[in-house]
């Protein structure tokens, strides 16, 4: 039945016998980079490449600040803990996510709003936000609290889907309106943009993921990034265990988190920097090939929306229906080329089973069609 699609990506990748999903690329100084920080047995998370990883992520990203922290997970706990969330807050944000977007709010004692997605975007809908915030809140002294469980609303965490951005600069002004900062998870979207403007640039902050099968990767790795100074240093100072700036003593003001990136991981993830653009656009190629076949084909392929430039960390199509999924998905794993559904919806999960959601229409028909396809960088 998919003959000629897996035909197509055995095209694509002809040196492969197994075709992975995405694996790393590394063409460029990691290794240098990493016996170098072995050789000053600076190791850990005190290193000099940990602040030239930092550095080199705003020069990117064309932001002020970012603390590098040992996964994107972290990263997201962190920054939520810097926008000043609490226990028993809410955090609306999407079910269409990898496990760590709602974990990380759990993490604080708060509790998520599952909203639904766009169809075009797979990101939080605006216009579902919207709808949710006009008929489901009420404002008391500037505080938005939820009408269903009386609970204050304290962030809005949407996600950029397979680096394709969402309508993030919509949701940013519509948040503003209620007084509810936001926080950008783009933890698979570095390099994307939105009407010529980095994704993680919109929000009061944002986070990126740098595991192991990420385009730009350290093996684990995360970072937060924000204009806020302010945010910046608390950040940092919750993520490096709250220890005060007297190094002699060892006087933690806080609970805090042992969070920083090792200077190892950031060794390697400088040389991968380096090829970022490279990367980039290798996969952009990718991406045109596969939109290019696609166009003959029953799957539709995800093209990256209006007024983006995507960095198509992972390539996407959807099928006609479940049946169709199931079977494109069995006969790619005979073939030994890698391809997965997309995850479970948050809601559906027993831990979060129990949330506020509304309709999730469209996340509900994205779950039982898209597949996501090889999209490793090509040499």
């Amino acid at each position: 039945m998919f003959k000629k699609e897996i035909e197509f990506i055995r095209s694509l990748y002809p040196e492969k016998e197994f075709i992975p999903l995405h694996e790393p690329c590394i063409i460029g100084k990691e290794k240098e980079y990493v016996n170098q920080a072995i050789d000053s047995t600076f190791v850990s998370s005190i290193g000099k490449y940990v602040h030239e990883f930092e550095n080199m992520l705003c020069s990117f990203t064309k932001v002020k600040y970012s603390v590098a922290t040992v996964n994107g997970t972290c990263a997201l706990h962190a920054a939520l803990i810097g926008l000043g969330l609490g226990r028993g807050d809410e955090v609306i944000t999407q079910p269409l996510t990898f496990i760590a977007t709602t974990n990380a709010i759990a993490y604080c004692g708060a509790d998520p709003i599952f909203l639904d997605v766009d169809i075009q975007t797979l990101g939080l809908s605006p216009d579902a936000l919207e709808d949710f915030l006009e008929n489901q809140t009420v404002e008391k002294n500037a505080i938005v609290y939820n009408k269903h469980s009386g609970k204050k609303i304290a962030a809005c965490l949407p996600v950029h889907i397979f680096g394709h951005p969402c309508r993030i600069d919509r949701i940013v002004d519509i948040c503003d309106r209620y007084n509810i900062p936001v926080l950008e998870d783009c933890a698979e979207s570095l390099g994307s943009t939105y009407k010529g403007n980095n994704t993680g640039t919109f929000g009061a902050c944002s986070i990126f993921s740098f595991n192991g099968n990420k385009i730009v990767t350290s093996g684990g790795g995360g970072a937060v990034i924000t204009n806020d100074k302010k945010m910046a240093d608390r950040i940092r100072h919750i993520t490096t265990t709250a220890r005060t700036s007297d190094s002699q003593q060892f006087i933690h003001d806080e609970v805090g988190f042992n969070y920083r990136m090792p200077n190892l991981n950031a060794a390697f993830l400088c040389g991968q920097m380096e090829n970022a653009q490279f990367f980039l656009k290798n996969k952009r190629q990718t991406a045109a090939a596969y939109k290019t076949f696609f166009q003959s084909s029953k799957l539709g392929f995800f093209t990256e929306p209006e007024h983006c430039v995507s960095n198509y960390w992972l390539n996407a199509v959807s099928c006609e229906d479940k049946k169709s999924r199931n079977t494109l998905l069995a006969q790619a794993q005979e073939a030994g080329v890698m391809v997965r559904p997309v995850w479970r919806l948050i809601n559906k999960l027993a831990m979060y089973g129990s949330h506020q959601t509304d309709s999730l229409k469209n996340a509900t028909w994205l779950e039982e069609r898209i597949v996501n396809l090889p999209s490793s960088v090509r040499i």
